[in-house]
């Protein structure tokens, strides 16, 4: 007996997600049972066992490994369960989703990566009770998780792509900002600069009307008292006339009495 190896699985194999597993064991007696380990290229040349002593496994179990992949952690390997799913387990499954929701602090909505995974792992738990009864329908799952997994990730990139976006513009605009402010002052000194310039060009044509209308009624006022004064003057000159004519008038009739 190698009194190396691990007698217990590390705490990363122990953890309990909601897709049910086997219990762990390691590598080489995964391999004396007939199990197919696929490791890296690490570990693979000191731990794997000849092929030619391992035995056939069924097709399900194949496919079964091939959708989920075993749990691996040092010298431990832990594979996806094939055992077939009761109610009992469909309602348990139900339970620790719903508690791992409300344990993990899972936002309910928005880009959740805690919530994402808890999903995550559910429907890989109920692809695996499908594929224990239907491999074929195990594989449609599959494809279907897949399918909005590629979504979910076109989904966040389009949603990073637009905050980093909309943050170098808030940038640009911040930028921007203090120009646009100095020129709105300016704007503001040039308005207010033509207001004044405003008032003092309508006070300027304000008098100009008073002086105009004065003088206007001083011309009137003088264009009166001339045409009062020529309106006596030609009133005198006739009665001076008329005075006159009388006088010849009245010689001539002397002359002709004489």
């Amino acid at each position: 007996m190698n009194m190396d190896r691990p007698v217990t699985p590390p705490p990363e194999i122990l953890t309990m997600p909601l897709l049910k597993y086997d219990p762990p064991m390691l590598v080489h007696e995964a391999v004396k049972k007939g199990k197919k380990v696929v490791r890296s290229e690490q570990n693979s040349k000191q731990h794997l066992s000849p092929l030619e002593n391992k035995p056939v496994i069924t097709a399900t179990a194949d496919i079964l490994n091939a959708i989920l992949p075993p749990r691996e952690a040092g010298e431990w390997i832990q594979f996806v369960s094939n055992e077939p799913a009761t109610r009992f387990d469909v309602r348990n499954l139900q339970d620790q989703f719903e508690q791992k929701l409300v344990a993990s602090k899972a936002r309910k909505t928005g880009i959740c990566p805690v919530r994402m995974e808890i999903y995550s792992q559910c429907f890989d738990e109920i692809i695996r009770q499908v594929a224990v009864d239907s491999a074929e329908r195990g594989l449609l799952l599959l494809r279907a998780r897949d399918e909005v997994r590629m979504s979910t990730a076109a989904y966040t990139t389009l949603y990073e792509t637009s905050v980093d976006f909309g943050r170098k513009k808030a940038v640009e605009s911040e930028k921007g900002k203090q120009e646009i402010i100095d020129k709105i002052n300016l704007l503001t000194w040039e308005k207010e600069d033509l207001e004044k310039q405003v008032m003092r060009l309508q006070a300027k044509l304000k008098a100009m009307e008073k002086n105009v209308m004065e003088q206007q009624q001083a011309d009137e006022k003088k264009h009166k008292e001339e045409l009062t004064f020529l309106q006596r003057t030609n009133h005198r000159l006739k009665q001076q006339e008329e005075t006159i004519k009388e006088i010849q008038r009245k010689e001539r009739e002397a002359l002709l009495a004489s």
